[in-house]
């Protein structure tokens, strides 16, 4: 049998989390099953730093000689393959005025494209399912549920700080303007790392309410950390926020959990169905409501060792070779 993969997102050093997830997707899928003939395509952004055998991915020409294609990013080329899947992470651009008008018309083409072109569609979590119900009117027996995993990270040995952690570009979506505003009634020798970079749609907001906010001194915005900074930031942090307004996922929130950091997250979108009961779940439009998950924790060291523990064992029920083998499952009950 032989299937192409739109490898595209899995090329670069600084993976977003759709990248992370084209990695290890490929990467599981070829080690599983050697059998298989895998064609990787790359758009034409990505192909001249692909590595190894490729073929480029255009939308009108090119070989479709695969029994199956899977486009790894909501999105698959005009001229089809024989049989098609197309994996969702989101659909915020749709639901959320999170973008620009752009962007989002050109999102929106895309994405519709894919849904009604594809056999079978990947949604990363039971909430992304139904927004592709709701927002691309396909039925949900076209849908198959495949969370994404957890890449097991060795935490080296450093003392916890006073520190509360936001992993995520800085933009309007992840709210960490509200995280400032609320981080401002926490005690003064606490600290907020704000783990991304200040690139994203609004940012300048979250910026403005650093520049207000009167403890200025106290916060930090990293930009892009690597995996080992990462890691190291994980190993430190006494609290993990992320206020997100919508998310398909939540990766960060499961890396945090499996690092042992205890996690206040989002009521709403995708977070509850990934936190679980491991995390404090919070109203993101309630800056007041951040702001006492904050406190709580940094006053009760017996509350995060317990949600510490419980964040753990939440974690290990995301694997990355549990994505692998349903993909795969998919692919067989695409086939027959």
């Amino acid at each position: 049998m032989r299937i192409a993969i739109d490898a595209t997102y899995s090329v670069g050093a600084a993976l977003s989390g759709v990248g992370v997830y084209s990695r290890e997707i490929l990467h599981g899928l070829a080690a599983a099953h050697p059998e298989i003939q895998w064609d990787y395509f790359y758009r034409s952004q990505r192909y001249w730093q692909a590595t190894g055998r490729r073929r480029f991915l255009s939308d009108h020409w090119g070989n479709r000689s695969a029994q199956l294609f899977h486009g790894l990013n909501q999105r698959l080329p005009t001229r089809r393959f024989p049989k098609q899947i197309a994996t969702f992470h989101d659909l915020f651009v749709l639901s959320g005025d999170y973008s620009t008008t752009e962007f989002r018309e050109r999102f929106a083409a895309q994405a519709r494209h894919a849904a009604q072109s594809s056999d079978l569609i990947v949604a990363v979590s039971a909430f992304t399912a139904s927004q592709i119900e709701a927002h691309l009117n396909i039925p949900r027996e076209r849908i198959r549920v495949i969370h994404h995993g957890v890449i097991p990270r060795s935490l080296p040995d450093l003392p916890r700080e006073n520190m509360v952690l936001c992993v995520g570009v800085i933009q309007r979506r992840k709210n960490q303007a509200a995280l400032v505003r609320a981080f401002r009634s926490m005690p003064p020798d606490w600290t907020l790392v704000l783990a991304g970079a200040a690139t994203g749609y609004e940012a300048q907001a979250t910026l403005d309410a650093i520049a207000n906010s009167g403890c200025a001194d106290r916060i930090r915005i990293t930009g892009y950390l690597s995996n080992e900074e990462l890691t190291g930031a994980y190993a430190r942090a006494r609290i993990f926020a992320f206020p997100s307004l919508d998310e398909g996922f939540g990766i960060p929130v499961i890396e945090a959990m499996a690092a042992g950091v205890p996690v206040i997250t989002s009521n709403r979108s995708a977070l509850p169905e990934v936190a679980g009961d491991a995390a404090l779940l919070i109203d993101p439009d309630r800056e007041d409501d951040i702001a006492n998950a904050l406190l709580r924790l940094a006053a009760d060291a017996a509350l995060r060792d317990r949600m510490a523990a419980a964040g753990r064992i939440h974690a290990t029920g995301f694997t990355w070779a549990n994505a692998v083998r349903h993909t795969w499952n998919t692919y067989r009950e695409l086939a027959r």
